[in-house]
């Protein structure tokens, strides 16, 4: 049995704050990631009274070995309800900021881009002081897709690069590196007023050099943010810990990620995508950015990205 460190030890949830927020998720059938990905902070975060709100979902059509969402049921059919469910979720909450997040969707046309759309303009609608982030796959690279996202104009557009380019076919075997730097770069581009994100994960075995040269690609894709974490084994079905990396390495990441120009850089042990999202709205104070009305047209070669490490 693997005996987690002391800097991976969470403190448990006051369960009557929890239970308050899970009240109000299942009161209006909602998901959360929090729960359905077995995240370590759902106490904290419950306790803050924030989620990161899994649309689509909870059934996935890929079988990522390294994520507890299921993937063994069959997915539903879309929610109509669900958009105007979200919004009053977040009206209820009183949020600043939503994350707003999805299982894979690869048995529709447009990955669920539509229902990303329809959520982010019914919170817009009933929550307009709301920030929105949008935590969304690969869309199996149809930019098409994503334009229909970005149209809706969320404040963050963040797409998970999960880990380095050689553990990719391991890691993440239906996805690919290369299409998930074209995100963020198709995103930049389309829309250069909507900020951009990603996060890995660490503890798989990669090195320190591979981490730095995936920090490189995606400044060389102009990413805003970056967030990188200790990957924890959900179950003895998922993938194994190779290695519990110590506090000061993410330190280390910071300082390098900063240097490389990230606007920020969260790094730490129990850091998520989503976690301490919220902290985004002082970023776009630092950095303002005009919104746009109306995407760029643009459309980038496949060459347009070149990664120093190829997937293996």
């Amino acid at each position: 049995m693997v005996v987690k460190p002391e800097w991976l030890r969470v403190k448990a949830p006051q369960r009557e704050r929890v239970g308050s927020v899970k009240e109000i998720l299942r009161d209006l059938g909602l998901n959360t990631v929090c729960e359905e990905a077995s995240c370590p902070n759902i106490g904290e975060c419950f306790n803050n009274g924030t989620a990161t709100f899994l649309i689509m979902g909870p059934a996935c059509t890929r079988a990522c070995p390294y994520c507890d969402i299921d993937f063994e049921k069959k997915p539903k059919p879309l929610d109509p309800a669900e958009p105007e469910q979200l919004a009053e979720a977040v009206r209820r909450m009183r949020l600043n900021h939503v994350v707003v997040t999805s299982v894979n969707r690869d048995d529709l046309p447009d990955g669920g881009a539509a229902q990303f759309d329809r959520c982010i303009r019914a919170i817009r609608a009933a929550s307009p002081g709301t920030t929105i982030e949008v935590l969304i796959p690969d869309l199996c690279g149809n930019w098409d897709a994503l334009a229909i996202i970005l149209q809706a104009n969320p404040d963050v557009l963040n797409h998970n690069t999960e880990t380095i380019a050689r553990l990719y076919r391991r890691v993440r075997p239906q996805g690919s590196y290369q299409r998930s730097l074209e995100l963020l770069q198709q995103t930049r581009a389309r829309a250069p007023w909507v900020y951009t994100k990603t996060g890995i994960m660490v503890g798989l075995g990669e090195t320190d050099a591979e981490v730095r040269q995936v920090m490189d690609d995606l400044r060389s894709v102009d990413c805003d943010i970056l967030t990188i974490g200790q990957y924890l084994q959900p179950s003895q079905k998922h993938l194994g810990v190779v290695e519990f990396v110590r506090p000061e390495q993410f330190n280390a990441w910071s300082i390098y990620g900063e240097s490389l120009g990230f606007l920020q850089v969260v790094a730490s042990p129990l850091t998520r995508s989503s976690y301490h999202a919220e902290q985004v709205r002082a970023l776009m104070e630092r950095f303002p950015r005009e919104r746009g009305d109306r995407l760029q047209a643009v459309s980038l070669p496949q060459s347009a990205i070149k990664p120093s490490h190829a997937e293996s």
